[in-house]
């Protein structure tokens, strides 16, 4: 399956993983079945690896892609996201996605590495703990 993700409950998070091959059609299902599925309530992280994927979106596909961000929103409240792109295009458009996305999440970056990502997550978690 090119989408797939798990809900580890207990680290409060969402990992999910694009790859080969991949479609706009498949990426909005996934939000859909995130917005069905009854673990994904509460606040939770995301992390998401573009690593395999070989579909870059279009700029024109980040609006749809948004918006079905925001259904999701109805139930659970996003904290963190960090997305790996190591490839070029990729990590370029996933910039865009960051600008695009950005306000449904507390903090959103992009990485080349998954050791970048989780080492960003790692603080994240960190510093929101420092404020409560």
């Amino acid at each position: 399956m090119p989408v797939t993700y798990v809900i580890d409950a207990s680290r409060k998070l969402i990992h999910t993983i694009c790859s080969a091959p991949l479609t706009f059609a498949q990426v909005i299902e996934h939000f859909r079945a995130l917005k069905e599925d009854p673990a994904c309530t509460g606040r939770l992280d995301v992390l998401l690896d573009v690593s395999t994927a070989d579909t870059i979106p279009l700029s024109s596909q980040l609006g749809p892609i948004s918006a079905e961000l925001g259904a999701v929103r109805s139930k659970v409240q996003f904290g963190s996201c960090a997305i790996i792109a190591p490839r070029d295009a990729m990590f370029g458009m996933m910039r865009v996605f960051e600008i695009a996305a950005g306000s449904y999440f507390r903090a959103i970056r992009v990485f080349r590495t998954s050791a970048e990502a989780e080492k960003w997550m790692s603080s994240q978690a960190t510093a929101e703990d420092a404020t409560y």
